[in-house]
């Protein structure tokens, strides 16, 4: 299993949390990145909402002493503004400042900001540019195969990317309009690396230690990054890294270690946000935990009855002693 060294970083391991909004707040990526992720990646944040100091965002823009090295997101359209916000925030304990050219939701979309702005390669080269030029830490930046099949134009996204002095690229292999649907094309994946000098980090369909090794051989990429597989299932970064370090495939958690889990899940959930946000985004994480497990789909039925720690624990206590 090899490191991966971006700008200057190197981590422990080339297996990578991807942002998700909504899903790697602090907790999760605490719990990722105690179960062994090289890199944790932060939800996304809007450049925008940092510059009128938007009062909720601060909240995204927390991170903890165990957890670098941890990737800041942003997304937004305005060179100028992502270089002053990259600016403002780099004295924060983030290892790198990764640009969002891979949301694919129509109100990021809508905006020009996110997966729009591969449409726009010369936009690109100019928020690059800004922003590498704004920052000391290193700038990455993370993209998909293009907007649309007929718009397929990574490997020009990430030589722009390259020639503006970004340290690495992370490669969606779908397009904006697939969105999460289809197969991921691991051959744009292969033709980035081949393409460019910097660190490339394979994205789309990683949800075993067996692909992730199957997509680190067949695109030559340097690192993989793992997004959905890991929404209820953060022991997969000890299963791969296990894989990739030493060829072993240890067994899943037992369902003793996966209640432990979750209950501290919750516990920090309760300990950042308080009870009623931390009762209402744990249920996202509960149905992903407790998916194909006997009564599940009952339990499902119940999860958003839950208002209060006392009762997510007594939930938890019933399903999993069934």
């Amino acid at each position: 299993m090899s490191s991966l060294t971006i700008g200057g970083v190197t981590l422990e391991n080339n297996v990578i949390l991807a942002p998700m909004a909504g899903v790697t707040d602090l907790p999760f990526r605490l719990l990722c990145r105690e179960q062994g992720a090289g890199l944790v990646c932060m939800e996304m944040v809007s450049a925008k909402a940092i510059y009128y100091r938007n009062k909720n965002t601060e909240n995204l823009l927390e991170t903890h002493p165990q957890e670098p090295p941890v990737s800041l997101q942003l997304f937004g359209s305005d060179p100028e503004i992502l270089a002053d916000m990259a600016a403002r925030v780099q004295d924060r304990p983030y290892s790198f400042i990764d640009l969002n050219m891979g949301c694919p939701v129509p109100k990021v979309v809508n905006n020009g900001e996110g997966s729009a702005l591969m449409k726009d390669p010369a936009l690109v080269e100019k928020i690059l540019t800004a922003m590498v030029k704004a920052v000391k830490k290193p700038v990455t930046v993370k993209i998909r195969k293009g907007f649309s099949e007929a718009e397929a134009n990574a490997v020009e996204i990430a030589k722009i990317a390259e020639g503006c002095g970004a340290a690495a690229i992370a490669v969606h292999g779908r397009t904006r309009e697939q969105y999460y649907s289809g197969k991921a094309d691991w051959d744009i994946i292969r033709r980035v690396k081949e393409a460019v000098r910097i660190p490339v980090i394979g994205n789309g369909d990683v949800d075993s230690p067996l692909q992730a090794e199957k997509m680190l051989r067949e695109t030559g990429c340097d690192g993989v990054m793992i997004g959905r597989a890991a929404q209820g299932n953060p022991w997969i970064f000890r299963e791969v890294t296990a894989y990739l370090e030493r060829g072993e495939q240890i067994p899943r958690p037992t369902n003793a270690e996966k209640k432990e889990l979750i209950l501290r899940h919750a516990r920090m959930e309760l300990q950042y946000k308080g009870e009623y946000t931390a009762v209402r985004e744990m249920r996202r994480h509960l149905a992903w935990y407790t998916f194909g497990m006997p009564n599940s789909a009952r339990f499902r039925q119940t999860i958003n009855e839950m208002e209060t720690m006392e009762e997510l624990q007594a939930s938890l206590e019933r399903i999993f002693s069934d």
